[in-house]
C-alpha cells in the first residue's frame, strides 16, 4: 500500500485486509514500513525531510513503534521530537490532531517500524488530544530462554508496558533466536489475538508456518484455544503480538477520521476544509518550526 500517494513510500498493511475490520477490534489498522535506507536525518528545528507530510486524524489512538532508526514527529500540540529505537510515540487523538512524521534516521542507516491505529471509545472521541514518547530504556522486557519480549502495552508475567490506551490491549514485540520457543496465553481480560511476523520464520503449535509479513489470528470463539507455542526457524523469528478486548462499538471511518456517526464525520471534513481543524491546538503556526517558542 502507498498511504501517502508517494510510490517510493510503501507499507505492508496486515490489518484490515487478510483480517477483516470487524475481526481486528479493538485495533483498526497496522502498517509496517521498511526496512528502507534513509536519505538523511533532519532535526526538530526544520520543516524539511518529513517522509509523511502534515495530515489530520480524529477519534482514534495511535502507536508509532520504531524497531530500527530514529523516529521523528511534529504536531498541532506544538510537539517536535525525535526518539531512538526500539522506542515509540503514542497519541490519544480525541477531537483531532495534525502531524508530520519521519526523517529522523541518519543517511545510509535503515528505518523500520509500525504505525498501529486503535479504536477509541465513542465517549472519548471529543477529548482533548494527548501525546508522549517512550525511549528504549523505558520499555520493560521479559527474558526468555533464547529470546526477549518487549512489553509495549498491557501486562506479561507481571511486567507492565508503558503505553496506556482507553481500550484494553496487550502489545508485545517477541524476538527469538533460532530454535527458541515462546509459549503464549491470552489474558483473561482479552478476547482477540493476532500474531504478525516481521523477521525470519517460525511454526505455531508445531504445525502452522508463519513468516515475515504474515499474520495469524486465534479462533477466539473456541475457549480451549486461547494459547499457542511459537518455535523460531533456523534464522530466528520476530513478531508483534496484538491482543485486545473487542469493543463491538459502531462507528464511521473514512481515511484519517473515525467518528461516532456520519454527521460527526462530515463536521470533521468541513472543519478541515475551512481551516478550523483541529479544534484544540497551539496558538502559533505549528507547521513552521521557526515559530516554535524557545
Amino acid at each position: 500500500a502507498h498511504p501517502t500517494g508517494n510510490p517510493d513510500f510503501a507499507v505492508e498493511q496486515s490489518m484490515p485486509g487478510v483480517v477483516p475490520e470487524k475481526e481486528c477490534d479493538p485495533f483498526l489498522m497496522c502498517d509496517e514500513f521498511g526496512p528502507m535506507p534513509s536519505t538523511g536525518a533532519y532535526g526538530n528545528d526544520t520543516d524539511e525531510g518529513f517522509d509523511v507530510p502534515w495530515h489530520p486524524h480524529h477519534g482514534m489512538e495511535i502507536l508509532s513503534y520504531i524497531v530500527e532508526g530514529v523516529g521523528r514527529h511534529a504536531d498541532s500540540m506544538g510537539n517536535r521530537e525525535c526518539y531512538q529505537s526500539p522506542g515509540f510515540q503514542w497519541m490519544s487523538v480525541g477531537s483531532g490532531i495534525e502531524h508530520a512524521e519521519g526523517g529522523g534516521t541518519p543517511a545510509g542507516e535503515s528505518t523500520h517500524g509500525f504505525q498501529i491505529w486503535l479504536r477509541m471509545p465513542v465517549a472519548n472521541m471529543d477529548d482533548d488530544p494527548r501525546y508522549g514518547t517512550v525511549e528504549p530504556s523505558a520499555i520493560p522486557t521479559v527474558t526468555l530462554e533464547g529470546g526477549v519480549v518487549r512489553v509495549i502495552s498491557g501486562s506479561l508475567g507481571g511486567v507492565e508496558g508503558p503505553a496506556q490506551f482507553a481500550v484494553t490491549v496487550q502489545i508485545l514485540d517477541v524476538e527469538l533466536e533460532p530454535g527458541a520457543e515462546f509459549t503464549y496465553a491470552c489474558p483473561s481480560s482479552c478476547d482477540n489475538v493476532m500474531f504478525y511476523g516481521f523477521k525470519g520464520s517460525g511454526v505455531i503449535n508445531d504445525e502452522t508456518a508463519i513468516g515475515a509479513q504474515r499474520i495469524a489470528r486465534f479462533n477466539t470463539s473456541d475457549k480451549t484455544a486461547q494459547g499457542a507455542k511459537v518455535t523460531a526457524g533456523d534464522g530466528g523469528f520476530r513478531m508483534m503480538v496484538f491482543t485486545g478486548k473487542m469493543t463491538k462499538e459502531k462507528y464511521v471511518w473514512h481515511g484519517p477520521f473515525v467518528c461516532a456517526n456520519r454527521a460527526s464525520l462530515m463536521e470533521c471534513f468541513q472543519q478541515h476544509q475551512t481551516g478550523r481543524f483541529p479544534p484544540v491546538r497551539v496558538k502559533w503556526d505549528y507547521k513552521d518550526a521557526s515559530k516554535t517558542p524557545k
